[in-house]
């Protein structure tokens, strides 16, 4: 695994940033990590960092918690003006648009804007007690911070509805059935498991998986964006290199 660079804390987060990552843990104990106006200013910071330094993101909740939702008290005193102005969900979508890979690794509750937090993300781990759900329409109010949208494109339109309307909660288990995680792993080796899978795409070329992640998440995407996409990587000398090593270590002669 990558080397720590520094570690620093904020007032709602902590962040270790390494050469090739940076991991954020949520941190409100006292609100099992809902997230406020302090924690979605600071983690706008970090978003700050990785598209100026673009790096992979860990990200995860203190305690057992990853987001119990967003904070009650601050949300009822909002009114139409904060809702246009996205206070949420123009985190989020910078989150889903950062340059390289995000991971969340969700232990316990990810519920109401905590959940569209962890669905923002690319790829999510869950320990076994996580549980994703979308409270929203109970406190007379919709989950548009990217949910209504977001979920059905993760787990589709059926599944999306459970939640959304039905007040279904994924546990782990459902969570993995619909694909909303990539794997279920005791709550001790969560973050071990989430740096094992950074670590699997670090060893991949940087541009190539920024590349990739553009291009997948372009809506409507085209064939030529792939050719624009692989015309860039082809003309690097990263590409050269790597596939003469696996051609070098290849004794009948190497496929992609």
């Amino acid at each position: 695994m990558s080397t720590v660079e520094t570690t620093s804390r904020a007032r709602t987060l902590d962040i270790v940033e390494h050469d090739d990552r940076v991991v954020v843990t949520l941190y409100r104990p006292e609100a099992r990590n809902a997230l406020d106006a302090a924690m979605i200013a600071e983690l706008h910071q970090v978003c700050d960092l990785l598209e100026r330094s673009p790096r992979m993101l860990l990200l995860t909740g203190h305690g057992g918690v990853f987001a119990a939702g967003a904070d009650i008290a601050e949300l009822r005193e909002r009114g139409r003006d904060e809702a246009l102005r996205g206070i949420n969900s123009r985190l989020f979508e910078r989150v889903h648009r950062l340059p390289l890979p995000t991971l969340a690794a969700v232990d316990g509750w990810a519920l109401g804007g905590g959940a569209e937090l962890a669905y923002a993300c690319d790829l999510r781990i869950a320990a076994p007690d996580a549980v994703f759900g979308n409270p929203e329409p109970g406190l007379g109010i919709l989950a548009a911070a990217g949910a209504c949208w977001r979920l059905p494109q993760l787990v589709g339109a059926s599944v999306a509805k459970q939640v959304l309307l039905a007040g279904r909660r994924l546990d782990a288990q459902a969570a993995l059935a619909c694909g909303l995680v990539m794997d279920v792993v005791p709550a001790d080796r969560l973050m071990d498991a989430g740096h094992a899978v950074l670590d699997t795409m670090a060893r991949s070329s940087a541009t190539a998986l920024r590349l990739t992640k553009l291009v997948v998440d372009h809506p409507g995407a085209h064939p030529v964006a792939d050719d624009l996409a692989q015309a860039v990587l082809f003309e690097g000398a990263d590409k050269k290199d790597r596939m003469t090593r696996f051609l070098d270590r290849s004794t009948g002669g190497g496929r992609a």
